[in-house]
């Protein structure tokens, strides 16, 4: 028999796999990956840097979706807004790759990219370098609690006539449909609006 004209395996089709495993069930495993793909176990580590290779092609595959353009706008406060859209949209298409991703350290050439950007946006707008990070961090907080908010079920306190919480149902009921995109508004306002004062005390 002749090769195949497409190779078995391949950083790509790996990442692919891994990303179905993650989404369908929040994690992967390289056996799992290889029996997916009709491969040996030793044949995927010939071609990534063992599980926490794939871990970043993950981080890197879903960071992809990020529009970095979002840094270039002007002024800080909205190029910092439209990035946190831009980000949490990226990570609600993976609510299940969340945790995998934030306990583990970042290392993707790229991803350092993106946060090296932000860093340098935020201290061209007068920043204390001291404030940088920990802004950046508060932002990455929003918009991954709010990317999980999103995949969460839409009714997430279940009150009934025996449940002694009457102003609760009316909040709940008050607040309607959309509340994780209306919780991230407020969020979000609220970190800005903060940072904008940060700023003004420096």
């Amino acid at each position: 028999m002749g090769r195949p004209r497409t190779p078995l395996l391949d950083r790509e089709r790996i990442a692919t796999t891994a990303m179905q495993l993650v989404d369908e069930h929040g994690d992967f495993s390289v056996p799992k990956i290889a029996k997916r793909l009709g491969a040996q176990t030793g044949s995927v580590y010939h071609h990534v840097d063992g599980r926490d290779g794939i871990v970043e092609m993950l981080r890197e595959r879903i960071a992809s979706a990020i529009d970095h353009r979002t840094l270039d706008v002007a002024p800080w406060d909205m190029a910092l807004d439209a990035w946190a859209r831009s980000y949490r949209a990226a990570f609600a298409a993976h609510p299940k790759a969340i945790p995998l991703l934030m306990t583990s350290p970042v290392r993707a050439p790229r991803v350092l990219e993106q946060y090296e950007r932000a860093v340098t946006l935020l201290l061209d707008a007068g920043f204390a370098l001291v404030d940088v990070m920990p802004l950046i961090i508060a932002l990455e907080n929003l918009v991954l609690g709010s990317a999980l908010d999103l995949a969460a079920p839409e009714t997430m306190w279940v009150v009934t006539e025996s449940t002694p919480t009457p102003q609760l149902a009316e909040a709940l009921t008050a607040v309607g449909e959309g509340r994780a995109d209306r919780a991230f508004e407020v969020g979000l306002k609220g970190l800005l609006n903060h940072a904008r004062a940060m700023r003004v005390a420096d």
